[in-house]
């Protein structure tokens, strides 16, 4: 099993071409010019349109600020932190509302396969059956897996292509800790 960890706060913020706000690529798996799974912490700073991502899942979280309403069509769909993830076909380029001034957000995208991003209750087992595995916190503290732990600071992300049978478990230093867990298979091999 590989592990890998990326703190957000070690990768440099890539500026949207609207102006908008800033992207942080944690990962793209299995790499940045053929992706099927990516994530991402993106700073939202002001109203506007998402971009398009034909073929692929998404699901976005509010990590920091009120929240966001994103619009599909009249259809409007608010996402506020503490809320479980939002899930929406990446064809669709909903636009963007600030609830009450900048977010931070978590993003994850998957092309063609199974996946998942939902919220982690600190301390009990995760036993989801995915061939890729993820973590998100947004504060400090322990990951164990069949035996094994990493201490995590805040704003990291672990990833493994870990065996789909193994147990992750969360204990996070600060109960008020939020974070995500992120599943996948992919239809194919890459």
């Amino acid at each position: 099993m590989s592990l890998i960890c990326i703190c957000a706060d070690d990768v440099a913020p890539q500026p949207w071409r609207n102006g908008g706000g800033t992207t942080r690529e944690l990962l793209c798996w299995p790499d940045a010019h053929r992706w099927s799974a990516r994530v991402s912490v993106a700073d939202i700073t002001r109203d506007g349109p998402f971009s398009p991502y034909p073929g692929l899942a998404r699901w976005f979280a509010v990590i920091e600020g009120a929240g966001v309403v994103l619009s599909f069509g009249r259809v409007p769909q608010w996402v506020e932190v503490d809320e479980a993830p939002f899930r929406f076909d990446g064809a669709a380029a909903p636009a963007c509302q600030l609830i009450d001034g900048p977010t931070r957000d978590l993003n994850l995208m998957l092309r063609e396969g199974q996946g998942l991003m939902c919220n982690v209750v600190g301390g009990v087992d995760w036993r989801a059956r995915f061939s890729l595995r993820g973590l998100y916190t947004t504060g400090s503290g322990r990951w164990l897996s069949d035996g094994r732990e990493r201490r995590l600071a805040a704003h990291t992300l672990i990833w493994s292509d870990s065996d789909a049978s193994a147990v992750w478990r969360f204990e996070p230093d600060d109960p008020r800790t939020r974070a995500w867990w992120m599943g996948f298979t992919p239809e194919t091999a890459p």
